[in-house]
């Protein structure tokens, strides 16, 4: 599965932090959970970081999961 990629933060005046997933807005987190996630992202890897925090990740496995015989069925 490849790494995560396309993700970039922007922290505002207010405390206010938006996440970006290739130029799009994915989360907008304040208080207690811009400060949270400014931590995390400053002691690991960031792109790992915010695409877990913004659940705009995939699996790698949504191809072979649609050509199962239990999903075939279900288009």
């Amino acid at each position: 599965m490849p790494a995560p990629a396309g993700f970039t933060w922007t922290a505002r005046a207010d405390g206010t932090v938006v996440v970006t997933h290739r130029g799009r807005k994915a989360a907008t987190l304040r208080g207690e959970r811009a400060a949270r996630f400014t931590e995390e992202v400053a002691a690991g890897d960031p792109q790992e970081v915010m695409a877990r925090w913004t659940g705009a990740y995939k699996f790698g496995n949504e191809r072979a999961a649609r050509q199962h015989p239990r999903n075939r069925g279900r288009r």
